[in-house]
C-alpha cells in the first residue's frame, strides 16, 4: 500500500464504549453520522484505550507511548509535552496542527506541539485530581461519589461547550477552504459527552426507548461476586449506591445513550462542515473516544477497570485511500493515532512507537495475535493492572490479586472468569508471559506509586492532598462564537 499525504481531522468523544453506536449494533441510541462515516472507511471493531481514564490516555494518544513509558500515570498528571507527540513533528514540519475543545492536558501553556488551541479544556486548576493519587495505600476512608448530583433533561456546560466546539470547528474547516493551501493539516477537535454529568438536552432523552431498557448486568445486589482489586475500588467510591434503585440505574443509562445522540448531532455538524467545505476528499477522518464507561455493570460506573465496557473504544478512519464499509478485527489502540496522523502528513514515524497506521492495518489481512493492551494506575486502584487481549481470550493481571481470563467468543459479557479452572492454566501462564516480556508489572506498580507518593508530598502530604483538586468532573470554558 502506498501512504498519500492528506489533512487529518481527529474527532475525539469523551467516555462512549464502542458498542453505543447505531453502526455496531446498539438497540437504544440513534447515530447516523457516525454510522455514516462508518460506511465511508473502516471500523475498527476491537479498538482499545491505553488507559481506563481520561489523563493518561490522552496523554498516550498524544505521545503514541504506553502509560508505562511515559509515567502520565493518573489525572493529576497531566500531558506538558516532556515527551515530544505527533504534534510537534508537524509542527516542526511547518504544518498546521490545531485543537478545538478538549484536550485535559496539564495547561494551555504547555508546550504540546499545537500551533493553536482553541477554547480549550485542560486539568482544572492546573492540577487535576490530585486526591487520586494517593494510592499507597488506598485510604480506607470511603470516598463520595459525584457522578450523579446531576441526572435528567437539561442542558449542562459540557453540553454548551460542546456545540460551540462543533461550531468553531465548523468554521475553521470554512477558512481552511477559502486558503486553498497544498500544505497538510491536521485539526483535533475534542468533545466532552458523553461524559458525565448525565444531563442532556431533552429532544436527545425523547429519543430512548426507556421502557425497554433492561437492569446492568452481572449486578452485586443479584448475587454476582466483585473481583477482589474491583471489590477494593468500590469500597473507596461507589457511585452506584448514590443512585440506590433499579429505576435511577435505568434512568442514567438512558441519559448516557441519549449524550451519545446529542454528540452524535455535534460530529455531524463538523462532518457536514467538512463536505461543504469541498474538504472530504482530502482529508482523512479519525474518529474514537479515550475509554468507555461500564454503564452500571457489575454495580460500577464510569471508567477505571479492564473490561471491555470501560476499555473499548470506537476507532473509524475514513477518507482518501481508506477502504469503504470495511471492517477491520485485528486488534488496534489509541496509541496507533501517532503513526497515522504522521502517515497522512508524509512525515516518518519515530522507529520506537509501539503504534501502527491504522490506515496500513485497514489494508492488511486480519491479524488474530496482534496484542490487546490496557493498563491502569490511577484513583481507586490498589495496585497496577494489566488487560492482554489476544484471539479469543481477555486476560487481566492485577499485580498482588488473582487474575483472571475470559473466553471472549463464548462469553462476550466476560461474565464467568476462567482463571482459577485447572483447564485453563496453561492460557494464563502464556499471557503473564507475554506480559512480562512487554514489562516488569511489580516494577512499574512500584515506580507509578512512588511518582504519585512525590506528588502528593509535593502538595502536603497525605492529609492535604486528599483535599485538592476537583472532586468530579474537570469545569470547562464556554466561548461561544
Amino acid at each position: 500500500m502506498t501512504e498519500q499525504v492528506c489533512n487529518t481531522l481527529i474527532l475525539l468523544t469523551d467516555e462512549q464504549d464502542a458498542q453505543v453506536m447505531g453502526c455496531a449494533g446498539h438497540p437504544f441510541v440513534t447515530t447516523p453520522h457516525m454510522d455514516a462515516l462508518a460506511a465511508r472507511g473502516t471500523r475498527f471493531t476491537n479498538a482499545f484505550t491505553p488507559s481506563p481514564i481520561c489523563v493518561p490516555a490522552r496523554a498516550a494518544l498524544a505521545t503514541g507511548r504506553w502509560v508505562h513509558q511515559t509515567g502520565y500515570w493518573d489525572n493529576a498528571m497531566g500531558y506538558d509535552g516532556r515527551i515530544p507527540g505527533w504534534c510537534h513533528d508537524l509542527a516542526q514540519a511547518g504544518q498546521r496542527v490545531e485543537s478545538i475543545g478538549k484536550l485535559h492536558y496539564v495547561s494551555e501553556t504547555a508546550p504540546t506541539g499545537f500551533t493553536q488551541q482553541h477554547q480549550p479544556a485542560h486539568l482544572a486548576g492546573g492540577i487535576g485530581q490530585v486526591w487520586g493519587s494517593v494510592r499507597n495505600p488506598l485510604p480506607d476512608e470511603k470516598r463520595p461519589p459525584f457522578l450523579f448530583t446531576e441526572l435528567g433533561a437539561g442542558q449542562s456546560s459540557y453540553n454548551r461547550y460542546d456545540m460551540a466546539s462543533a461550531e468553531i470547528a465548523a468554521a475553521w474547516l470554512k477558512d481552511r477552504a477559502a486558503e486553498k493551501s497544498s500544505t497538510p493539516w491536521t485539526l483535533f477537535v475534542g468533545f466532552v459527552a458523553p461524559h458525565f454529568p448525565l444531563v442532556v438536552p431533552q429532544k436527545h432523552l425523547d429519543q430512548i426507548d426507556f421502557d425497554r431498557i433492561p437492569e446492568p448486568r452481572l449486578h452485586p445486589d443479584h448475587g454476582h461476586p466483585r473481583h477482589p482489586w474491583v471489590q477494593r475500588h468500590a469500597d473507596y467510591s461507589n457511585p452506584d449506591q448514590e443512585l440506590g434503585s433499579a429505576q435511577r440505574r435505568r434512568e442514567a443509562l438512558a441519559c448516557y445513550f441519549a449524550l451519545v445522540n446529542f454528540i452524535d448531532e455535534q460530529l455531524g455538524l463538523v462532518l457536514n462542515a467538512l463536505k461543504d467545505a469541498g474538504l472530504e476528499g482530502s482529508t482523512r477522518v479519525i474518529f474514537s473516544s479515550d475509554h468507555g464507561d461500564n454503564q452500571g455493570v457489575r454495580g460500577m460506573w464510569n471508567k477505571s477497570t479492564l473490561y471491555r465496557e470501560a476499555t473499548h473504544v470506537p476507532m473509524v478512519v475514513a477518507g482518501p485511500g481508506v477502504p469503504e464499509n470495511h471492517l477491520c478485527h485485528t486488534h488496534v489502540n489509541l496509541i496507533d493515532v501517532a503513526p497515522t496522523v504522521l502517515a497522512n502528513a508524509g512525515l516518518p514515524p519515530d522507529k520506537d512507537l509501539p503504534g501502527r497506521s491504522l490506515v496500513e492495518i485497514a489494508h492488511s489481512p486480519h491479524d488474530s495475535q496482534r496484542l490487546g493492551f490496557s493498563e491502569y494506575h490511577a484513583v481507586g486502584s490498589p495496585s497496577a493492572a494489566y488487560m492482554l487481549r489476544q484471539d479469543r481470550w481477555a486476560y487481566h493481571h492485577y499485580v498482588g490479586y488473582p487474575a483472571e481470563l475470559f473466553d471472549i467468543i463464548n462469553d462476550p459479557g466476560q461474565a464467568t472468569n476462567l482463571a482459577s479452572s485447572v483447564t485453563h492454566q496453561e492460557v494464563c501462564r502464556y499471557f503473564e508471559k507475554i506480559l512480562r516480556q512487554q514489562l516488569d508489572p511489580e516494577a512499574v506498580d512500584q515506580q507509578a506509586k512512588e511518582d504519585q507518593d512525590r506528588l502528593v508530598e509535593k502538595f502536603g502530604g497525605r492529609e492535604k492532598a486528599l483535599k485538592m483538586g476537583t472532586p468530579g468532573a474537570s469545569p470547562v470554558p464556554c466561548r461561544t462564537l
